[in-house]
């Protein structure tokens, strides 16, 4: 094991320093961070229970409305989200809110705390494919309206790409199963190494539970055109998983080139450097005033050390030689590298469970597919971020409970 990989990069917060950093927040009348949470996770609401060291109030407030809570706090871009909206931002900078629900969440752990309960049983099933944090938050939901609910899962452990493709230094495993944990205690249960569409048949499952959630996310690896057969290409999601199924115990090269400006393709550059690559370069055809990673994932990347290239896209690839050509100047980059890892986007099997699928997104506008079969997770239209795809989960399980005749 590597210890660097598998320890949390951002520090947490100890109860003094996060007594101060709540004695910044405005306490809003009408909060707009809340507002902007597409989870509706309140922060302002918890925040101001920290401040009047309510630890427990706000472990309660996270937790009912997000159960990724501590998953969202590590990995959610809240500068797109609540911290773009926080009022603090026109005086300085924007409260740490995920710092602060990473504390509360840490604390909930710490005590014990039970908070989810489970409804009274109604008598209905619901079959959710994938453990995704769209499929794990549809089942929270689900449970507390009282359905009995199974989650199928290809993989033996669950959690999806948030176990297989967030690193650890950023998304720590354990993390992960503990908020699974909390799930299964109010009954959910996992059936694992059971492939829809394989083990099982999407028909049988149709017949077999009242309703049937898909969230098989799209996480299946892609590559470009020019690097198939290429020995030293790899797709970053299968590079990523590696690297947490060995916890960064493997074989890397000095150099190394990262194809893609996303944030696998950060994950990926920020890895390769705590792994003690020397030299990592990433070129990506966006230009950083439009990268589509997150800001502190860039950050991070360039912390470390981290070459970028930006507006350059690759026209040509000879073994581990790769030609790029900047988009809008006249400029062309070659270089040579003994791993090259192709950040370039994921697919889905989603459309061989017979689901009609556009562009790896339902055809479907909106969760319901017809027949008693929903999606959540990044299948439906939006965000695809963790915090989007709990959202698109709870809205899911509310469309179930709505189709099945609840309120």
């Amino acid at each position: 094991m590597t210890q660097e990989f598998t320890k949390e990069l951002k520090p947490a917060y100890t109860v003094m320093t996060v007594m101060e950093e709540a004695a910044r927040c405005l306490l809003c009348h009408d909060a707009p961070c809340s507002a902007a949470c597409p989870a509706h996770t309140d922060p302002a609401r918890f925040i101001r229970s920290v401040r009047f060291r309510n630890f427990k109030g706000a472990a309660e407030t996270v937790r009912k409305n997000n159960a990724l809570g501590a998953v969202c706090a590590r990995v959610c871009p809240t500068e797109r989200y609540c911290a773009e909206a926080c009022s603090r931002c026109g005086i300085d900078k924007p409260i740490d809110i995920s710092g602060i629900q990473r504390f509360v969440t840490d604390f909930e752990d710490k005590v014990g705390m039970k908070i989810l309960e489970k409804g009274e049983d109604n008598g209905k099933k619901v079959a959710i494919i994938g453990s995704g944090p769209g499929g794990i938050q549809a089942a929270a939901d689900l449970l507390k309206l009282g359905y009995a609910v199974d989650v199928y899962e290809k993989d033996e452990l669950p959690g999806g790409l948030l176990r297989k493709a967030i690193p650890e230094y950023r998304l720590p495993n354990a993390v992960v199963a503990s908020e699974i944990a909390k799930v299964q205690a109010i009954g959910a249960n996992l059936i694992l190494g059971c492939e829809v569409g394989k083990d099982i048949t999407m028909d049988e499952l149709k017949e077999k539970y009242d309703a049937v959630l898909v969230d098989v996310g799209i996480g299946e690896p892609q590559i470009l055109d020019m690097f198939e057969g290429n020995e030293y290409a790899v797709p970053s999601v299968t590079f990523l998983k590696e690297l947490s199924d060995k916890q960064g115990d493997v074989e890397l090269p000095d150099n190394a080139v990262v194809i893609g400006g996303g944030d696998s393709a950060m994950d990926a550059s920020a890895s390769l450097k705590i792994l003690g690559v020397q030299n990592v370069t990433n070129f990506t055809r966006k230009e950083l005033v439009d990268f589509r990673a997150s800001k502190e994932e860039l950050e991070i990347a360039r912390a470390m050390g981290v070459t970028i290239m930006d507006g350059y896209a690759p026209v040509a690839v000879d073994g581990k030689t790769v030609t790029f050509r900047h988009r809008k100047l006249n400029s062309e980059v070659k270089i040579e590298a003994d791993l090259i890892v192709l950040a370039v986007g994921q697919g889905t099997k989603a459309g061989e469970l017979g689901i009609d699928m556009v562009k790896n997104e339902v055809a479907a506008d909106g969760c319901y597919l017809g027949d008693n079969v929903f999606a959540a997770g990044d299948l439906v239209k939006g965000d695809k971020t963790v915090v989007y795809a709990v959202k698109k989960g709870k809205e899911a399980a509310a469309a179930i409970d709505a189709y099945l005749g609840g309120k």
